[in-house]
């Protein structure tokens, strides 16, 4: 049986921030604001897989009003979500996503987040796939002012 799940994220971009993506640290001015580290590569990942398996999102399992999570590394929200699905009897078939970011320019950072996104939820890295767009200087993401992912995730289960 296969399932296929959607997710999203956006977050704003703000100074004084670190900026993490992919689970990496991307040197730029700007980082994304948010109750945990802001890794919205990684928070839409995870809502995609959550949705697959029926779970609800992450603001269920992570509510932004727990200080457990207060800037935690999204990795391990990562790690968890892996778990709830293995407990389910699902595993990963492939992941896609596009992240929307005006600056900074990140596409020789995609090898790398494909590789620890992989080693995080011990997958083979060539089921993970990582896109860049622009917005062309368009809107809040072209203002430079915000980032968004779009991430989609295929599982599987053997039937009972």
């Amino acid at each position: 049986m296969f399932r296929i799940g959607f997710g999203f994220d956006v977050h704003q971009l703000v100074e004084k921030r670190s900026f993490y993506l992919g689970g990496i640290k991307i040197p730029h001015e700007k980082g994304p604001l948010g109750h945990s580290d802001g890794d919205a590569l990684i928070h839409a990942v995870c809502d995609a897989l959550l949705g697959a398996a029926n779970l609800r999102d992450i603001g269920f399992h992570f509510p932004d009003s727990s200080k457990e999570f207060k800037d935690i590394d999204s990795k391990l929200l990562l790690k968890k979500v892996i778990s709830l699905l293995t407990e389910k009897g699902y595993s990963v078939v492939n992941i896609d996503s596009t992240i929307c970011l005006q600056k900074p320019k990140i596409s020789g950072y995609i090898p790398q987040m494909q590789e620890l996104l992989a080693n995080t939820m011990s997958v083979n890295p060539e089921v993970i796939s990582i896109k860049a767009t622009t917005t062309e200087k368009l809107g809040f993401i072209g203002r430079e002012e915000g980032i968004a992912v779009y991430s989609v995730a295929l599982i599987s289960k053997e039937k009972l």
